[in-house]
């Protein structure tokens, strides 16, 4: 598999968390920050696709939907 080296500057805490979770799962910090982004990125696509498909329902505003929900006698 080709990979690609990048320098990455951790807050020394989270160094420290993803240095124990790499010891305790046999893992590396690579392949740790490699699953945090892989997932984050699969959930933006579902973000996406679920914005997508929502695109043509109307919209409503904060104001109208405080007034709706005070009506309605949810606030």
């Amino acid at each position: 598999m080709l990979t690609k080296r990048s320098t990455i500057y951790f807050d020394p805490a989270i160094h420290r968390v993803l240095k124990l979770m790499a010891i305790e799962t046999d893992k590396s910090i690579s392949d740790i920050v490699n699953e945090a982004i892989r997932h984050e990125l699969a959930e933006d696509q579902e973000d996406l696709a679920v914005f997508s498909k929502r695109a043509k329902e109307p919209t409503v505003s904060y104001e109208v939907l405080l007034r709706k929900l005070k009506a309605d006698g949810k606030i």
